[in-house]
């Protein structure tokens, strides 16, 4: 109830305008982020710019497709860059967002053969699609084989043209790999989900039930309401906030003037079990992302965040959307944990982006300059690259990208207050103290097959005979064995080289047959060892693949 009502009053703080127009957004994981990662680096379209703000806004995104598709048509400059399977991959985006075409596109008023249910009105739209998979695997080190079966559905819709909306819900039952399992065991968390059962040999099931309802006020600002997944940055991991602790509830506006993109976001997070020590407190994070483009090809962001507990109540200082976070927590003389960094995104030559973030939990400049490895120093960084058509292989697309966090970055001394959700990490999947190498590689040589390959290596510090070594981001700060002498890598060193190659068959629109395989070996400095290698095959309709990359 305490949620409805935080809901309600920042929705009576923002909804003061004639709802205008709709918007609708990609689910994150989606067989479009590839298209549209590669129209964002060849197209430099308005649309793109923010693009580090997923899900993406589909409502803007058609528009520029559609730009795009029409110059092509007409043979202009970027012709040149648009491969056959790119024709194709637009064609099919524009097919499945059509409620958003031009009235003069030819997918206007055409029915979509792929929808299960498609009722098409002047003043109503709504598609409703089966959400089924099935993934078999065995494991070397592991007796057990494991699986995956998932099954419900999803709905997407347009009201009047005016409100759009979205619902995903399935039922699933799985046996994780080896190591997943011990790292639910670990933090009673299953990776991506919040509530979850475990069954008969050592099975997990969970609800996945997603939904939001989208409006536009002014035609400069989008608003949106739902229980979902958020995802804040152009790599294949964020600082700043990811998929990996699962849904939320939130609220997020987002303002456009000129050049700027303003995004407000407010979400109630799920404070940890069995640690918290304010049992009856709510848990809150706050987020302003503020961007620039300086140029076409060129964008900046300022990410600024807090994350506090409160009895009962939202910490109104936080309410208004144009504010300071971290100016406005010190103001306040609150306890609360405040983050702030940079986004950065570069396109060059139509070919390649540079990016990156850094993170600045808390640091000082003369301690910095010591060199003596004070604990406080909490900071990290991101740089990457992605290459597409890569050595002039049309759709081959290659990405490095390198993460790197102090010890006790993202941690606080108040367990409602520290960087998780749900006994996970809001940001990166390894929480805080690690050096992480990505290289990537994406390939689709036909219009409906998929391959793709990744392989990781990292270090981190871990905790060593009962002692906090600051990369468990639960664990409060104030219980260190020293306030020097902290480096990456501090405690019990593991090493981690994490392999995977999967291919995906499009057998229909959103139907999928994949196989694959996964080999990780994880070593403690202290002697103990872990290798394993997972082979899986399966099928999924209108559902993203999940993977374990860890």
């Amino acid at each position: 109830m305490q949620s409805i009502k935080t809901i309600v009053t920042i929705l009576i703080v923002f909804f003061c305008g004639k709802i205008l127009a709709q918007t609708s957004y990609t689910p994150l994981g989606h067989k479009e982020y590839n298209l549209l990662e590669r129209l964002d680096i060849k197209s430099k379209q308005p649309a793109f710019g923010a693009s580090y703000q997923k899900p993406y806004n589909v409502r803007l995104l058609v528009k520029d497709v559609e730009t795009i598709d029409s110059l092509q048509r007409n043979n202009n400059r970027i012709a040149a860059t648009i491969s056959k399977i790119d024709k194709y991959n637009i064609t099919r985006f524009l097919m499945t967002h059509k409620e958003y075409t031009s009235s003069s596109s030819s997918f206007n008023n055409k029915k979509t053969s792929f929808n299960v249910i498609e009722i098409n009105k002047p003043k109503f739209f709504m598609t409703v699609n089966p959400a089924v998979q099935f993934r078999y695997g065995t494991e070397t080190d592991n007796k057990q084989t494991n699986y995956l079966i998932s099954g419900g559905l999803e709905a997407k819709g347009l009201i009047g043209k005016k409100v759009a909306f979205n619902i995903y819900a399935t039922g699933n039952q799985e046996r994780t790999p080896a190591y997943v399992r011990a790292f639910t065991n670990k933090f009673h968390a299953v990776p991506g989900f919040s509530n979850y059962t475990i069954v008969d040999s050592n099975a997990v099931q969970y609800f996945d039930i997603r939904g939001s309802v989208q409006w536009t006020l002014a035609k400069a600002i989008d608003m949106q309401i739902g229980y979902d997944r958020i995802f804040i940055g152009n790599g294949q991991r964020s600082l700043f906030l990811s998929d990996f602790s699962g849904n939320s509830l939130f609220f997020k506006s987002n303002l456009r003037l000129w050049r700027f993109n303003f995004e407000s976001l407010y979400m109630q997070l799920t404070p940890q079990f069995g640690i918290v020590n304010k049992a009856n407190f709510k848990k809150y994070l706050r987020i302003n992302t503020l961007s620039t483009d300086i140029t076409r090809w060129l964008n900046i962001g300022i990410f600024d965040a807090v994350v506090f507990g409160r009895e009962n109540q939202f910490e109104l200082d936080y309410l208004l959307p144009f504010t300071f976070l971290r100016a406005m927590e010190q103001q306040a003389g609150s306890p609360d944990n405040a983050l702030m960094g940079l986004n950065v995104k570069a396109n060059i030559n139509q070919q390649v982006q540079v990016y990156g973030q850094i993170i600045l939990d808390e640091f000082l400049l003369s301690e910095i300059k010591a060199n003596r490895g004070w604990w406080a120093n909490k900071y990290g960084y991101q740089l990457g690259v992605k290459y597409i058509d890569a050595f002039k292989i049309n759709n081959l697309d290659l990405q490095a990208e390198i993460n790197r966090t102090r010890p006790f970055t993202y941690t606080h001394f108040d367990s409602v207050s520290n960087y998780s959700n749900n006994n996970m990490p809001v940001a990166h999947p390894l929480g805080a103290g690690f050096q992480e190498y990505i290289l990537a590689a994406k390939y689709q040589p036909l219009k409906k097959l998929y391959l793709d390959a990744k392989i990781i290596y990292y270090y981190q510090g871990q905790d060593t005979a009962g002692q906090n070594m600051g990369t468990n981001i639960l664990e409060d700060y104030k219980i260190r064995t020293t306030n020097y002498g902290w480096k990456v890598g501090s405690g019990d060193k593991a090493t981690c080289i994490y392999f995977n190659a999967n291919a995906a068959y499009e057998f229909k629109e959103n139907f999928f047959i994949d196989a694959g395989i996964a080999m990780r070996n994880y070593h403690l400095a202290s002697g103990t060892t872990n290798n394993t290698v997972i082979f899986n095959v399966g099928f999924r309709w209108n559902i993203s693949r999940r993977v374990y990359e860890f």
